[in-house]
C-alpha cells in the first residue's frame, strides 16, 4: 500500500506541477516533508459556538475533497473539558453557521445537503434533524429570537429586469446568439460573484417550527448587516447603508431597528462613517456596536461604542486603544464586552469594562487563511466567561481551543492534522525585528526555514509579500509558505509600514504614498535575512499577491537584485485599475486623491508600468481570469510591456477563478507549483 500511495502522490504532482518543483524532491522527502498533494489532507476548524452555560461547543469541521476539488464541512460537538467528542452531521456535504437556541436544547444551522442552502434544526437530545425552509437563495445571518419562536435571516431578493430593447420575434427553431446584457447600475460586478443580478438583500423571519418566511424589508437597499434581536423579541437590529447616495458612499452604514409587528424602521445612529455589529446587552437596555468617524483615509481604526437601546447617549469605549476592535460580545453580567484585535501579527481575545479598562485574555487566534499567514480567526463566549476560538500557530491550521476570563492562557482541544503532521517535518518559523533603512523604524517579520535546516549551508530566499495593503501576516500556518520551504527555500515574510496590527499611525504611513517607503522596509528585511549567514545573496526571489503583487512589480522596476519574480494578481497601472476594479466607488477617493482624470500624474508616478524601462528581472504574471478586484487586464499590460522589452516573461491565467487564486485545493497547489517552477528556472547552484 505504501508503494501505491507513493506512486499516486508522484502522479498527482506530475499532473499539476511544473518539473521544477520536483528538483529538490525525492520519494523519501515526499513522505517526510509537506508536499503539494498533502494540501488535500488538511482539515481546519471554523465558527466555534459555545453554549450559553459554557458546557459544550459546536464547531464546523472543514476537510478537502480530492475528487471534487472542494471543501466539505460538518458540525461536531465537544464538551468544554474535551470529552464526549462526536459528529452531529457527516458525509460529503456542507453544513455551517451553527447557532445555539437560548435554552441550549437545539441548534440551528444551514445545510446544502439537499442541493441548495436551507435552514435546518437539530434536537440535541436525540439528534433528530428537520429542514425548516425551502428558500430560493442562500440564507445569511440566521439568528434566534430570545423567546425561541422566530428565526431571523437575510436573503437576496431578485428584482424584475425589463428588457431595454424589444427584439423581433425569433422564428420557431431558430438558434440566435445569447441576448445582450444591458447594464446601467453603478455597482454591476463584484469579485467572487461576477456580474451581479438586479436585486437586494432583505430581512425575513421564519417560525421555529418551519413554514413560510415573512419578508420584513421591501426596498432597494442591501439590509444585510448582522442581525440582533431586542430582548423582548419584538424588534431586530441590523446594519445597512440606507442613504440616497449609498452607492457613492459605500462605507456609510448605520444601525437600524425594525419592528416585526408593522415593519417600521428607525435609525439609531446617524454620522458619516460605518456603524456595524449591533449587540444587545443581557438586560436589553444597551447596544454595543463598532465603527468610526470616516476621515477618508486609507486606514482607520474601528472603535467600540455603546448606546442606549433607543440610540441615545452614544459613547466610545477604550478610546485610547490603538488597535481595531471587532467581534464584540457582551459579558453575562453586562459590565463589559469581549472582543478580538490584531497586534504585531497576532490576533488576541480581550475583555474591556464599560469604563474602558482592557484586559488581554489570550492570543494565537486564527488559522482560517489556509494558503498564507493572514489574520482572521473567530471566537464565541458563554454567559460566565468561558470562550471558544479558532487557534493556530505556524505548525497547524485552525484547531479548537478554549479559555476562561479569570484563567491565564488557553487549552487546545483538537489536533485535526496530527494524522498528517505527526510524520512530517515542517519548516520552522522564527520571528525577527529589524530597522528600516528609510527611517530606522522597527519592522517585524518571520523567517521560515526548510525542513531539516542546516545553518552551515546557504539557501535561496523567497520574499513573500502580503496583500491588502492594509492587512497583516503573522505567526500562523500557511500552506504556501510551507511548500516553498519544503522545496528548499528560506521564506521571508514581513509586515512593512501600512500593515495593520501596529496602530493607526503606522498603517497610514502609506496613505496616498503606496508604493512608497514600504519598499525600503522590504529591502531592509532581505538585508536582515542575508546578515544571518545562511541565505545565498545570489539566489533571491520575490513574489506576492494583490497588494503583494503591487509591491513585487514595483520592486523589479527599482532593483535587479532578485533573480526572478512572480507577480500575482497585481495592480500595474493605477489609472486603468481605478476604472475597472469592482470597488471603484471606494478606491478612487480612499486610496487616491480623486478621480484619475483629475490627477493623472499622481496615478502614473506610483504605477509599476511607469518603470518598465528599468526592468531586467525575469517576471511571471499570475491572475485569475474572473478577477474583478485586480482585473487580468492589469497583468496583460505588464506582460505585453515586458515582451516588447524582450524581458523573459510568462503569463499564467487561471480559468473561472476570482481574485482568490487559491480558491480550491488544486488551485493553491498549481499556484505554488508555477511559482517554484519559475524560480527553479533561474536558481543557480
Amino acid at each position: 500500500m505504501n508503494r501505491i500511495h507513493s506512486l499516486f502522490v508522484w502522479l498527482v504532482i506530475l499532473m499539476i506541477s511544473p518539473i521544477g518543483i520536483l528538483s529538490q524532491s525525492t520519494e523519501s522527502n515526499l513522505q517526510k516533508y509537506f508536499n503539494p498533494v498533502d494540501v488535500f489532507q488538511l482539515e481546519f476548524v471554523s465558527d466555534p459556538q459555545i453554549s450559553q452555560d459554557g458546557e459544550k461547543i459546536v464547531y464546523v469541521r472543514n476537510s478537502m475533497d480530492i475528487m471534487m476539488d472542494k471543501t466539505h464541512s460538518n458540525l461536531w460537538i465537544i464538551n468544554f473539558d474535551g470529552t464526549d467528542y462526536r459528529p452531529l452531521t457527516s458525509g460529503n456535504n456542507t453544513h455551517f453557521s451553527p447557532q445555539w437556541s437560548p435554552d441550549g436544547s437545539k441548534l440551528l444551522f444551514v445545510s446544502s445537503s439537499k442541493g441548495s442552502a436551507q435552514i435546518c434544526l437539530i434536537w440535541l437530545d436525540n439528534g433528530q434533524i428537520a429542514t425548516l425552509s425551502d428558500l430560493q437563495s442562500p440564507p445569511g445571518n440566521i439568528t434566534w429570537s430570545p423567546d425561541q419562536k422566530w428565526i431571523a435571516f437575510t436573503m437576496f431578493v431578485p428584482a424584475t429586469e425589463k428588457s431595454f430593447v424589444q427584439m423581433p420575434p425569433k422564428p420557431e427553431g431558430a438558434k440566435w446568439a445569447q441576448p445582450a446584457i444591458y447594464i446601467d447600475r453603478l455597482q454591476y460586478r463584484f469579485d467572487g460573484l461576477g456580474y451581479t443580478k438586479r436585486g437586494s438583500t432583505q430581512i425575513f423571519i421564519l417560525p421555529v417550527e418551519g413554514g413560510t418566511p415573512r419578508q420584513l424589508t421591501f426596498d432597494n437597499f442591501n439590509n444585510g448587516g448582522g442581525l440582533e434581536w431586542t430582548a423582548d423579541s419584538m424588534s431586530i437590529l441590523f446594519s445597512a447603508n440606507r442613504r440616497k447616495d449609498w452607492e457613492f458612499e459605500p462605507q456609510n452604514s448605520d444601525i437600524y431597528r425594525i419592528d416585526i409587528s408593522d415593519g417600521k424602521i428607525t435609525p439609531l445612529t446617524d454620522r458619516f462613517g460605518p456603524d456595524n455589529e449591533p449587540a444587545v446587552s443581557p438586560d436589553g437596555k444597551m447596544i454595543a456596536f463598532t465603527g468610526y468617524d470616516d476621515r477618508i483615509t486609507g486606514y482607520q481604526l474601528t472603535k467600540l461604542y455603546v448606546m442606549d437601546i433607543d440610540g441615545e447617549n452614544k459613547r466610545v469605549v477604550a478610546d485610547n486603544f490603538d488597535r481595531s476592535i471587532g467581534g464584540q460580545k457582551w459579558s453575562g453580567d453586562g459590565n463589559g464586552l469581549y472582543f478580538q484585535y490584531d497586534t504585531e501579527g497576532n490576533t488576541k481575545i480581550a475583555y474591556v469594562s464599560l469604563d474602558g479598562k482592557v484586559e488581554t485574555l489570550c492570543g494565537d487566534v486564527g488559522g482560517l487563511s489556509i494558503g498564507r499567514p493572514y489574520s482572521g480567526g473567530v471566537f464565541s463566549v458563554s454567559e460566565k466567561g468561558r470562550f471558544a476560538f479558532t487557534q493556530s500557530q505556524p505548525d497547524h491550521p485552525s484547531d479548537l481551543a478554549v479559555g476562561e476570563k479569570d484563567r491565564v492562557g488557553y487549552k487546545r482541544l483538537t489536533q485535526l492534522n496530527d494524522d498528517l503532521f505527526g510524520h512530517k517535518t515542517l519548516g520552522q518559523a522564527e520571528e525577527i525585528w529589524f530597522e528600516s533603512s528609510y527611517d530606522k523604524r522597527k519592522i517585524q517579520g518571520w523567517l521560515v526555514k526548510p525542513p531539516d535546516f542546516d545553518p552551515s549551508k546557504k539557501y535561496p530566499l523567497i520574499l513573500e509579500i502580503h496583500g491588502g495593503p492594509y492587512a497583516n501576516y503573522g505567526d500562523r500556518f500557511a500552506a504556501e509558505v510551507q511548500l516553498y520551504a519544503s522545496a528548499g527555500y528560506v521564506v521571508l515574510y514581513i509586515n512593512p509600514r501600512g500593515s495593520t496590527s501596529y496602530g493607526e499611525e503606522f498603517g497610514n504611513l502609506i496613505h496616498r504614498n503606496y508604493p512608497g517607503q514600504d519598499y525600503d522596509d522590504l529591502m531592509s528585511g532581505v538585508d536582515a535575512a542575508i546578515a544571518r549567514g545562511y541565505v545565498d545573496a545570489n539566489n533571491l526571489f520575490v513574489t506576492g499577491g494583490s497588494g503583494g503583487g503591487v509591491l513585487s512589480s514595483w520592486i523589479v522596476g527599482q532593483t535587479d537584485r532578485f533573480r526572478a519574480a512572480v507577480v500575482a494578481k497585481p495592480i500595474i497601472n493605477w489609472y486603468s485599475w481605478a476604472l475597472t476594479a469592482d470597488m471603484y466607488t471606494f478606491f478612487y477617493k480612499y486610496w487616491m486623491p480623486g478621480p484619475p482624470w483629475e490627477y493623472p500624474e499622481e496615478y502614473l508616478k506610483i504605477s509599476s508600468i511607469s518603470y518598465v524601462g528599468n526592468l531586467k528581472t525575469p517576471t511571471m504574471l499570475l491572475t485569475g481570469e474572473q478577477d474583478y478586484r485586480t482585473p487580468i487586464s492589469e497583468s496583460e499590460q505588464f506582460y505585453q510591456a515586458l515582451k516588447l522589452r524582450k524581458i523573459d516573461t510568462a503569463l499564467v491565467r487561471f480559468p473561472d477563478t476570482p481574485h482568490l487564486v487559491a480558491s480550491s485545493p488544486s488551485r493553491l497547489i498549481a499556484k505554488v507549483a508555477h511559482i517554484i517552477g519559475w524560480f527553479e528556472k533561474y536558481r543557480t547552484e
